[in-house]
Parts: C-alpha cells; sequence; structure tokens
C-alpha cells in the first residue's frame, strides 16, 4: 500500500512537472493579466458611480418621467441613427447644393425638413417646419437644428465653427 501510493505521487510529481515550469517562467505574465483585469474592474467601477452620481445630480429620472415611451415601440418608426445618417446626408447636399439646379435644391431642402421633423417627433423636440414657409421656415430650421444638436444629434450645419458659403 505504501509503495503503491508513493507510485502514484511520483507519477503525479512527473505529469505536474510540465504545468509548474510553465507556472513559474509565465508567473509574471499571468499577474499582469489579473492586475490589468482589476485595474479595469476598478475602471468601470467608478464610471458607474459618477454615472449614477451625475444621474442624481441633475436629476435624470424627472427629466424622462414624462416622456412616452411607446412612440418609440412602433413598427413603422425609422431608427434615430438611420434619421441621423439621412440628415448628415442631406444636410451636405444642402449645403453644398450652389451648383444644382433650383429644383434639384428644393427636393433636397424637402427631403432634410422631412427628415428633420421626423427626428423632432423621435426626441420629443416641438416644430412648425411644416407650417411655414420662405424665410420663416429657414428660421425654424435653424432653431430646430440647434434643439435637435443639443439633444445629441449633431449635423452639418449646426456643429460650432461651420459657416455657410453664401454666393
Amino acid at each position: 500500500m505504501g509503495r503503491g501510493l508513493l507510485l502514484v505521487l511520483a507519477i503525479l510529481a512527473v505529469c505536474c512537472l510540465p504545468a509548474a515550469f510553465a507556472l513559474l517562467f509565465c508567473a509574471d505574465e499571468i499577474l499582469d493579466r489579473v492586475v490589468c483585469g482589476w485595474a479595469e474592474w476598478r475602471e468601470q467601477r467608478r464610471e458607474r458611480r459618477t454615472i449614477a452620481r451625475l444621474d442624481r445630480a441633475i436629476e435624470a429620472d424627472a427629466l424622462t418621467r414624462d416622456n412616452d415611451l411607446t412612440e418609440l415601440d412602433r413598427a413603422d418608426r425609422r431608427p434615430l441613427e438611420q434619421l441621423a445618417t439621412d440628415l448628415r446626408r442631406l444636410g451636405g447636399h444642402r449645403l453644398a447644393a450652389a451648383d444644382r439646379s433650383v429644383v434639384w435644391h428644393g427636393a433636397v431642402i424637402d427631403a432634410y425638413d422631412e427628415r428633420l421633423r421626423a427626428a423632432c417627433r423621435a426626441l420629443g423636440i416641438t416644430e412648425h417646419l411644416a407650417e411655414l414657409a420662405g424665410v420663416d421656415r429657414e428660421i425654424e430650421r435653424v432653431r430646430v437644428e440647434g434643439l435637435v444638436h443639443a439633444a445629441g444629434l449633431t449635423l452639418p450645419a449646426a456643429r460650432p465653427g461651420h459657416h455657410q458659403r453664401h454666393r
């Protein structure tokens, strides 16, 4: 019985010897991974606490309490990301339309305003683009672009320091 146990222990030691060498040679890498994982966990925890503190400071729940979230679940509603992409694309065309025909420019403006109105509906922003025409509509468009930008959706005409060319 004693020799059998000794034999099993000797075989186990020989089998575990490569693992012991690998652990010895890779100890610095294993330690580095553990330390990096712990640092990432601490950073994520710190970020979560900061976000929670900011939410409490600005009372984020009070800002969104009156929002009707069923509007976001409609099947015919376009995703906000797609609206933002369309607005950026059409906004670029709108700003660079000096070399195009008046009809093309008008169609781009109408498509841009339609997407802007859809983005306003998605963000809960009041707009009056459909009711206005001419200079009043342009002023309303600038106002709405500012509100959409303040809501976090950056548009070409709403970027700070962006100047339109006048011809």
